[in-house]
């Protein structure tokens, strides 16, 4: 019973990592894309807002539901799929914590724009274009991550 309520929230936890990436990324790209900042300041406070509460949340529980059921099932953490996962959720967090500066710095600058009646500066659009940028290798190693969990390879 234990094995199959950690793995239903370890399911869970996969699920709201993969969504509210993939959600967060589609808004962020629309609001930005109507060039106003007032909309893009409300999105990007919303966005930062859900990674507080839901990706940060689901990003500290993951290891720990997943630590929990490589115990209970006896998979080692230093071999196999289960090692090239938490390889893969370590370099996930190294692009995922300056993407959320990057938020928090996007939504100041659109506030600041709005507040001022102006267009966004250059140095949004600049660091706009690394938060995209930083978007695909984190989203890649996310699904490379739930395939492992899905397949559970040898090697």
């Amino acid at each position: 019973m234990t094995y199959e309520i950690l793995r239903v929230l370890h399911v869970i936890g996969a699920t709201v990592l993969l969504g509210t990436g993939a959600g967060i990324a589609f808004f962020m790209v629309i609001s930005n894309r109507s060039g106003d900042p007032r909309l893009i300041a409300h999105v990007a406070g919303i966005v930062v807002l859900a990674d507080t509460v839901f990706t940060a949340t689901a990003a500290i529980l993951q290891p720990i539901t997943g630590y929990l059921l490589a115990r209970e099932t006896g998979w080692p953490l230093l071999s196999g799929w289960v090692a090239l996962s938490l390889a893969l959720y370590v370099f996930v967090g190294l692009f995922w914590l300056p993407v959320v500066w990057m938020q928090i710095r996007l939504r100041d600058m659109a506030r600041l724009a709005a507040a001022q009646g102006g267009p966004l500066p250059e140095a949004y659009h600049r660091l706009y274009r690394w938060w995209f940028a930083f978007g695909f290798p984190a989203f890649a190693a996310v699904l490379a991550i739930l395939s492992l969990m899905l397949a559970k390879p040898t090697f």
